[in-house]
């Protein structure tokens, strides 16, 4: 069988599917237009987020059994058309779930405790102590929606903490040891914090605006490590500005191009000069899941998916 690799990843991922037999073709620059153009001779391919993989692209995939997608989110790929073509969909989102866990955490601690804006003060040369006083998380509920392997993750990581976890899911009966399933009125209710752990889908795009927001009946703080375009940022400034949001996390924005490389190319959103000049926002660029580790276990979970994949098979 032959795989296209279309973009980079961990050296284990091609050096173990060499040693299972697979031929390894490596194609990082090409355009899309000229990989469609070759795509009918490969079996399978193995892609993070460099292109989408539409209906023409899976039309010319004539020989196309599997896809693997080096992380956790499908977004990029026409799933309900790949699934028609009996074409194996392949995701890892177990090799990242822990470093997203970890970096959920490490945000909601620095927001809490000021500690961006008090290290940058004091790099200044001022020595603002008062100003500077933290908020413990002991004593406050966490609302998480989306409670698959990244939620699951950030849950398991409050366990040190006196918290409360409430998590929703459309699916029933995720909750567990960890988060107790509830409704989205009860996260409105009760919820300090809100934390995201959401695909991409029709239902999560701009989900977080600002009737969403005025539905919460405390103000609170919000982190987003799932995908940019589910927060409606001009709504988020608006509800910064009022005092609706105390603070918010963000490794993802809505201003992400499609291969999560980059944000915009010209001029920047007034949204976001917001967000950058703010001290209650802490910003990073979309590497939540994006450790020395997790860059090994994704590629090993593929590994392992491909071989299960096409031992069923035979």
């Amino acid at each position: 069988m032959k795989i296209l690799h279309l973009d980079t990843n961990h050296p284990l991922l091609i050096n173990q599917l060499n040693d299972l037999g697979f031929q390894n073709d490596e194609d990082y620059t090409s355009s899309k237009t000229e990989v469609e153009a070759k795509i009918g001779d490969y079996d399978g391919i193995i892609i993070r987020s460099r292109f989408s993989i539409d209906k023409s692209f899976l039309d010319a995939a004539v020989n196309l059994k599997f896809i693997g997608r080096v992380g956790a989110g499908l977004e990029n790929i026409d799933c309900d058309y790949a699934d028609s073509k009996d074409i194996c969909l392949i995701s890892a989102p177990e090799g990242n779930r822990n470093a997203v866990g970890e970096h959920t955490l490490g945000m909601l601690l620095s927001l809490l405790n000021k500690l961006n804006k008090a290290n940058q003060e004091v790099k200044e040369g001022k020595w603002q102590r008062e100003d500077n006083r933290g908020i413990e998380l002991d004593g406050k509920t966490i609302g998480i929606i989306g409670y698959g392997n990244m939620g699951k993750a950030f849950a398991k990581k409050l366990n040190g903490f006196e918290v409360d976890v409430l998590c929703y899911d459309i699916k029933p009966n995720v909750g567990d040891i960890h988060a107790e399933q509830v409704t989205l009125d009860v996260i409105y209710q009760e919820a300090d914090v809100l934390s995201l752990h959401t695909p991409e889908t029709l239902l999560t795009r701009n989900m977080i605006n600002m009737e969403f927001i005025n539905n919460f009946m405390k103000p609170f703080w919000l982190i987003n490590t799932a995908r940019g375009k589910s927060v409606v940022t001009k709504d988020l400034v608006s509800a910064l500005k009022s005092g609706k949001i105390l603070g918010a996390g963000l490794d993802v924005l809505e201003y992400e191009k499609s291969s999560f490389e980059d944000m915009f190319s010209s001029t920047m959103p007034e949204s976001f000069q917001f967000l950058i000049k703010s001290d209650n926002v802490i910003l990073t660029p979309h590497v939540a899941g994006w450790t020395i580790e997790s860059k090994e276990k994704l590629a090993q979970t593929i590994v392992n998916k491909i071989k299960s994949f096409v031992t069923i098979r035979n």
